[in-house]
């Protein structure tokens, strides 16, 4: 069973990582576009990498979360299991205070499922990003979004290769 619980946890931190690298890696290629081209693009990850996301990112957590449990305490293991559960803290930390506010504002006109709608409008400020008073260079927001990403990538690079290392 723990064999079990080991692979599913790999697998989706994997599937978490793959989706934070793919942003990261378009990073050169989208720092080109221009803001039409740029804002024309964004809606493209949705639902795709939303519905990737939670199963890959959510259930990783979990699934790493439990597996710490279930290891020896203070073995080899244990810690890199720690490592990569810091990891993958560290990549929602990200997500939630860089990431997902700008979503909101990438997603603003788009028509979204109740669901979806909800996610993306938990915890967003939209005021800070939408201040008619001094509003927000567009070129700012891309940049924290698309370098959230790469911290992103990182983080669950960690994360992915310290379990690996578990095995």
């Amino acid at each position: 069973m723990l064999y079990f619980l080991q692979i599913t946890t790999t697998l989706l931190v994997a599937v978490g990582m793959a989706l934070a690298l793919a942003h990261a890696l378009e990073l050169p290629g989208k720092m080109r576009l221009n803001k039409e081209a740029y804002f024309a693009m964004q809606p493209i990850y949705y639902p795709g990498f939303t519905i990737g996301g939670g199963i890959g990112e959510f259930g990783g957590l979990i699934s790493t979360i439990i597996l710490l449990l279930f290891t020896p305490y203070l073995s080899a293991k244990f810690w890199l299991t720690l490592v990569a559960l810091l990891g993958l803290i560290g990549m929602q930390a990200v997500y939630w205070l860089f990431t997902h506010p700008v979503n909101k504002f990438w997603l603003e006109n788009e028509k979204l499922s109740d669901f979806s709608s909800g996610f993306f409008s938990f915890g967003a400020n939209r005021s800070k990003l939408n201040n008619q008073t001094h509003p927000v260079e567009w070129t700012h927001l891309r940049n924290q979004w698309e370098y959230s990403h790469v911290a992103r990538a990182g983080f669950s690079i960690i994360s992915l290769i310290a379990l690996l290392i578990r095995h």
